[in-house]
């Protein structure tokens, strides 16, 4: 029986244009594959670094854009803040002053009172003394003032001060801290002048002449 083999060590000792073409695809494609492959690479990485520069952006352009609001929220405080009104200073009237001092030295004798050295007296005869005093003043007072308490709550009450109280009417003391609202107690309803009825000066009165030297003939 006749037996057919392969002698592997054989080599072709000729090219002829069948090999040549063979051998020209597979190099071809061996350097198409080698270019695929680092095309595809650098598509890769340029794919990571447009990724990650994407990421990054958001965050820069939210910071920014915080930045940004925050300085429009300054900007707008500095513009809708109010300016501090001017503090004007009236000038008291000095006739009134003294007119109301020459009411106090007619009634109660006021001046004297206070001019006098207590001292030299009894506190029965200061007593006595201030009786009468206190009731000349308060003749004055009934006669050219109409006084109103401030506040209408009883004293030693809690009550409220809302935001935009008159902190000319009411007075903060203790432990102040913060704004408006404050809840405390009234220690002091405080007074208020509603009516005032000074008597006209007549013309040519000397208002700093609080009680004229009496004299007797």
């Amino acid at each position: 029986m006749n037996t057919f083999s392969i002698d592997l060590s054989l080599r072709p000792t000729t090219l002829d244009l069948w090999h040549v073409c063979l051998a020209g695809t597979v190099a071809v494609l061996t350097l198409l594959i080698i270019i695929l492959s680092i095309a595809a690479f650098w598509s890769s990485l340029r794919s990571k670094k447009s990724t990650a520069a994407s990421l990054q952006a958001p965050e820069i352009k939210v910071v920014e854009k915080i930045i940004e609001v925050e300085k429009i929220v300054e900007v707008e405080k500095i513009v809708q803040q109010p300016a501090p009104e001017p503090i004007i200073l009236k000038e008291a009237s000095d006739d009134a002053a003294l007119q109301l001092l020459s009411l106090l030295q007619k009634e109660a004798r006021f001046i004297d009172f206070i001019n006098e050295n207590m001292q030299a007296y009894s506190d029965a005869d200061i007593g006595a003394a201030a009786r009468i005093v206190h009731q000349g003043c308060a003749t004055v007072i009934k006669d050219h003032f109409t006084i109103n308490p401030v506040s209408t709550d009883q004293e030693g009450q809690r009550i409220t001060l809302d935001q935009g109280f008159d902190a000319n009417a009411y007075r903060l003391t203790g432990n102040v801290v913060g704004t408006a609202p404050f809840t405390g107690v009234l220690v002091h309803k405080g007074w208020q002048v509603s009516e005032l009825h000074l008597p006209k000066l007549t013309a040519g009165h000397n208002p700093k002449i609080i009680a004229p030297a009496e004299v007797e003939l």
